[in-house]
């Protein structure tokens, strides 16, 4: 019998954890939860015997790997997966997979949220501006950055997009203009909305060469990866260019000295919250538990991240 580890420092809505556990037992499989756990010792322990393991935001690493003698699946419920050592699963034979897709929307409609609260200047009574009519560029455009350009529409914006793996036939399919590169989207745009990954290519690619391309009262959203942002080079830009405002769900590192230099043209939310809705938690949880059933009975493998 498959058993099946749901470790979850910081767990899953009640309802979406029910619903893992119905989709995993009526395949046969049992289920152990380790939820908001303190020591890693707990994870390696609980870990020991399971045959599939699903995560949140936890790492994932060679450590756990080697105690994880009878693993052969770990799924990150989100799309992000860089809390995992793909090159250590590979080495286990342990197949990785995210579940891309099932907190788009959630995304997406904080990066709209954030971007009504920064052109209304936050809500403190005085006199903002509006997003109609407004270019946004969606940097990277993939589920959420599609979601974006949907909503964005709603708002009457012009979209574009630029992503290094699309078409530009592609990108029209989906609804967007595309640009030839980012460099173009950041001068020609009057909002910038980040949703790349971080990989070699992309960490600290956000810099003040891009900030000082931007329009007038230009505006850069950030709800992907903190890293990659050039938090010095992009203060630096910014204390430079004093009509351009950071938006992110990320807290910087810089976080203190941004906000004391930047002041209402700086936000960031208190931690990542972009796929913290109850409908995106049950959504990827759910999502989690059919992969891991569609592995072990089917060999299905369609959202494998690793070789």
């Amino acid at each position: 019998m498959k058993k099946v580890l749901i470790a979850t420092e910081k767990p899953f809505a009640a309802e979406a954890v029910t619903g893992i556990e119905n989709i995993l037992k009526e395949a046969g499989y049992t289920v152990e939860k380790l939820e908001k756990y303190t020591e890693k010792q707990q994870l390696l322990d609980a870990a020991k015997d399971a045959n599939a393991i699903i995560i949140r935001s936890d790492i994932i690493d060679k450590e756990v790997f080697d105690a994880a003698k009878e693993l052969k699946i770990v799924v990150r419920a989100g799309a992000g997966y860089d809390n995992v050592d793909l090159a250590e699963a590979t080495a286990h034979n342990v197949v990785v997979m995210n579940t891309p897709g099932q907190n788009a929307n959630a995304v997406a409609e904080l990066v709209m949220g954030m971007l009504v609260f920064a052109v209304r200047n936050q809500f403190n009574g005085k006199s903002g501006s509006e997003l109609k009519g407004k270019k946004i560029g969606i940097l990277a455009y993939g589920n959420v950055g599609q979601n974006v350009g949907r909503i964005a529409k709603g708002f009457g914006m012009e979209v574009y997009a630029f992503d290094a793996f699309l078409s530009p036939e592609k990108i029209k399919e989906l609804g967007a203009t595309p640009v030839a590169s980012k460099e173009e989207l950041f001068k020609n745009c009057n909002i910038v909305s980040l949703h790349a990954p971080a990989t070699d290519e992309t960490r600290k690619s956000i810099n003040a060469d891009l900030v000082k391309m931007m329009p007038k009262k230009g505006i850069i959203v950030n709800s992907a990866r903190k890293e990659i942002i050039d938090e010095e080079s992009l203060l630096a830009a910014l204390s430079e260019r004093d009509d351009v405002m950071y938006i992110t769900d990320i807290m910087p590192t810089n976080n203190d000295e941004m906000a004391s230099k930047l002041g209402s043209r700086y936000f960031s939310t208190p931690k990542k919250m972009g796929a913290q809705t109850a409908e995106a938690n049950t959504n990827a949880g759910l999502a989690a538990a059919n992969q891991i059933v569609g592995f072990f009975e089917r060999g299905e493998e369609k959202f494998r991240v690793n070789k």
